[in-house]
């Protein structure tokens, strides 16, 4: 049986550009720099635990990709605020931009998208307590706190 997600890897096109992003803006560690292969890796949370790969490519060989980032719930709206304190644009489900997150009440989890550089499409989510409620597919943030205080 597979186990937890170790490493993944995304296409960027200025290497030096997206480091300063997954490392000042998002605040990842890098793991490592290898300048003759153009290609960073950083560690996402604890070191040596999940790790993703950027690499340089041309532009032709950038593929828009989804990565979503796991959060503590009690540090969700600190999260996301800081995002925006970065200058990041935070966006709804629907690509609008929004800095109201919403909740996949299917989860459920609660959730905001944004972009890097490239316009790979990131997400911050944080899984919610109780059952899962389906009928409340996609829902604001505020909506759902108002319902589960």
């Amino acid at each position: 049986m597979l186990g937890n997600l170790y490493e993944t890897h995304i296409n960027v096109i200025e290497l030096e550009r997206s480091m300063d992003y997954y490392g000042a803006k998002l605040g990842l560690e890098l793991g490592m720099l290898e300048e003759t292969r153009r290609i960073a890796f950083y560690f996402i949370g604890e070191w040596n635990k999940t790790m993703l790969g950027l690499w340089e490519k041309p532009a032709e060989e950038i593929h828009i990709q989804h990565l979503a980032f796991e959060v503590p719930l009690d540090k969700f709206d600190a999260e996301a605020a800081k995002l925006r304190s970065n200058g990041i644009v935070t966006k709804n489900f629907f690509g609008e931009d929004s800095e109201m997150p919403q909740v996949f009440g299917w989860m459920p989890a609660v959730s905001t998208y944004f972009e890097d550089p490239d316009g790979h499409l990131l997400e911050i989510i944080a899984r919610l307590p109780g059952d899962p409620e389906p009928d409340k597919h996609l829902i604001p943030w505020d909506e759902w706190q108002k319902t589960h205080a």
